[in-house]
């Protein structure tokens, strides 16, 4: 495997040049809602997330059924890999 080539500081500051790490709007908004919604926000962008990645794979994959897409949308959004020491995207064994 080849070295990875460390990026100086110059270089990573031009590349997050103008990149916002911080929402303040979405954090106003969080700091305003009760306690038992805060949770909430973070559920829908992650339920919003699983609901693009099996959109793409139902396009991508037409032939296979439901149940099959949703292990795969579940295999690409777990961090466990059974008997792996590395990660592939979900549908890598369709490529082949």
């Amino acid at each position: 495997m080849p070295e990875r080539k460390l990026l100086p500081p110059e270089e990573i500051s031009a590349i997050v040049d103008g990149f916002d790490p911080i929402d303040f709007d979405e954090m106003e908004m969080m700091a305003k809602l009760p306690p038992n919604q805060r949770w909430l926000v973070g559920h829908r962008k992650t339920e919003a997330i699983r609901a693009d990645l099996r959109n793409k794979l139902m396009k991508d994959f037409p032939e296979l059924p439901m149940p099959e897409i949703n292990m795969m949308v579940l295999r690409s959004l777990t961090d466990v890999r059974m008997g792996k020491s590395y990660t592939e995207p979900a549908y890598y064994e369709y490529l082949k």
